[in-house]
């Protein structure tokens, strides 16, 4: 390995640490940007769905840590990693990524400022992430009881959200195209909490529907079905999704009790279940 190879992969491994003592999980990179450990799985014929349950590296997100001792054993198992990864989604923070970026040709900047004026809030100071193409990654912080999905140009042309699932590049971190650096007088800014008007936009849209009555019905019982649907890593999602469904549609009291019992099938416990469905009603403007 070349001596610049050394120096990126040692400075990569120094920033991934001191972001780890602000609780940031994290996972080294490449120069791609990828994780740098392949899936242990990859030559399997038919390998079963595996989140780090193996034991070994190479599940991406899921190896995210913000333990030093396992920090250092990842980072040597890729010495040809010039990065890291922040995982989004993960407590204490309960990191979203707002990426804006520039090479759509359009101008995600001003893309955000105009949903900013159309939805009534505004971005606080934050940390922000230069990236090499120019562009800005914004840091904020959600509701530990809501799950932000990923998505690629939902939001608005030019503009990338990493929620649960996915991940950040670190600043420090060196790539094909260059350096990821933090922008001045942002560097020990504490994340920001995410303005609630633009939470809602970054949740999954409602689906097109006709409103139920107040006695739930068949409706009632599909947001129901559409909970015990979930798979590990969706429960906390659907469940919020149906609780402000029910909500906005006028049966959320009656359903209450139906999505906690479907949310403990799924393996939420009681007190989460009742959690996500108090914020939903909150988000959607009811007493929970």
């Amino acid at each position: 390995m070349a001596t610049t190879d050394r120096q990126a992969t040692t400075l990569a491994l120094a920033h991934a640490m001191s972001a780890a003592e602000r609780g940031l999980a994290v996972i080294p990179l490449s120069r791609t940007k990828l994780p740098a450990l392949r899936s242990p799985h990859r030559d399997d014929p038919d390998p079963a769905p595996c989140h780090g349950e193996c034991g070994r590296f190479g599940h991406g997100v899921y190896d995210a840590s913000t333990d030093p001792a396992r920090i250092r054993e990842l980072f040597a198992a890729a010495p040809w990693a010039t990065g890291y990864g922040i995982a989004c989604g993960l407590p204490p923070h309960h990191l979203i990524g707002i990426d804006l970026d520039t090479k759509s040709g359009t101008d995600s900047s001003a893309a955000l400022r105009e949903l900013a004026l159309r939805h009534l809030f505004t971005i606080p100071p934050t940390v922000v992430v230069l990236t090499p193409s120019g562009g800005r990654h914004l840091w904020l912080t959600g509701p530990p009881e809501v799950v932000v999905p990923n998505s690629a140009g939902r939001l608005a042309p030019g503009i990338d959200i990493r929620g649960a699932g996915g991940y950040l590049v670190g600043p420090g971190s060196r790539t094909d195209h260059g350096v990821y650096s933090t922008a001045p007088g942002t560097a020990h800014i504490v994340p920001a909490r995410c303005p609630r008007a633009l939470l809602r936009l970054l949740l999954p849209p409602p689906r097109t529907h006709h409103p139920a009555p107040p006695s739930a019905g068949g409706h009632g019982q599909g947001l129901v079905q559409f909970v015990l649907a979930a798979h590990e890593g969706q429960r906390n999602t659907r469940l919020f999704w149906a609780a402000c469904r029910a909500y906005e549609d006028g049966i959320g009291p009656a359903l209450v009790d139906p999505l906690v019992e479907a949310a403990l099938n799924t393996g939420l416990t009681e007190r989460e279940a009742r959690a996500t469905i108090a914020s939903a009603a909150r988000m959607t403007g009811h007493r929970p």
